[in-house]
């Protein structure tokens, strides 16, 4: 089933491809650089995704280390606060607790080690004039960067009759995630007229919120039953929870972006900006989605 799902997600970049040249052939006018930039994009981040997942488990635990570390880089880059190296060795040790499947440990060693570690050095190397506006960007970068975003790594741990169930669930996670932002996108674009966070986001509408929530909730319920242990009912939640969550994470990250008065992020991902625009909102649908299917299903 894992060789299929991903069979059919490099079908669909192919069919993308294709759209894209025959609209630049059919419309020379047509400005497409932008689209065939993220198009090229999204062809390395599937084969990259494709060869970790295809993995052994802790090929695709260090994938995850590997993108909290660069999340968290990029946050710290953004927000001009300077974190010392030893501080990143939070991400090795949470996802060795993730690979050794001490949950309870999980729990509570970045959110106590945050509090603790980020409080008690800037004590002694900081100023006190900006003491709680330095601890709060860092403990705020480390839960999300890698407290949040591990929960989708959390899913390669649930017991499976299949061996790749766990690999199925992320699967699953991610394909629902883009395309809610996608869906929402494209609602938005088409019949969106009433805003819903204009301060921050005022292309954000009201139709393209539930525009978006039911297309993600439709492709639950085709997709869930074939990639998870989810039923009918289940299926259709967790739709509604991913595409309520993820719409949040998206206006928060522009809500830290407005707020240093950036437009991206970074410049990763050519074509869509920095890594954190790209993974704004499974920063959310991440742990909402892992504990759903957790207290749900297993």
């Amino acid at each position: 089933m894992l060789e299929k799902s991903l069979a059919t997600l490099f079908a669909l970049l192919i069919l993308a491809t294709l759209i894209n040249r025959f609209l630049l052939w059919r419309l020379p006018e047509r400005k497409g650089g932008e689209v065939t930039l993220r198009i090229r994009t999204w062809w390395g981040i599937v084969i990259c995704f494709s060869l970790v997942i295809s993995g052994p488990r802790w090929m695709t635990l260090t994938f995850f280390a590997l993108i909290s570390f660069l999340a968290l880089k990029e946050y710290c880059t953004l927000i001009s606060i300077h974190f010392p190296r030893w501080l990143y060795w939070v991400i090795p040790l949470n996802y060795l607790l993730i690979g050794f499947n001490c949950f309870e440990l999980f729990l509570l060693f970045i959110p106590l080690s945050g509090f603790l570690i980020s409080a008690t050095w800037r004590v002694f190397v900081g100023e006190p004039s900006v003491f709680l506006h330095t601890v709060s960007a860092i403990f705020w970068g480390w839960i999300m960067t890698v407290f949040a975003l591990s929960h989708a790594a959390w899913l390669l741990m649930f017991p499976s009759m299949n061996i790749q169930g766990g690999a199925l669930l992320v699967l699953f996670l991610l394909a629902l995630t883009e395309s809610n932002d996608i869906a929402q996108y494209l609602w938005g674009k088409s019949c969106g007229r009433r805003k819903v966070v204009p301060k921050v986001s005022p292309g954000k509408t009201l139709e393209g919120l539930v525009g978006g929530v039911i297309t993600t909730m439709i492709a639950s319920l085709i997709i869930g039953p074939l990639l998870t242990p989810l039923n009918t009912l289940q299926a259709l939640l967790a739709g509604l929870l991913i595409g309520i969550s993820g719409f949040c994470g998206d206006v928060v990250m522009s809500a830290i972006k407005r707020d240093i008065g950036v437009k991206d992020s970074g410049k990763l991902l050519p074509g869509h900006g920095g890594l954190l625009d790209r993974i704004d909102s499974l920063i959310f649908t991440a742990p909402v989605f892992f504990y759903f299917i957790r207290y749900s299903c297993y």
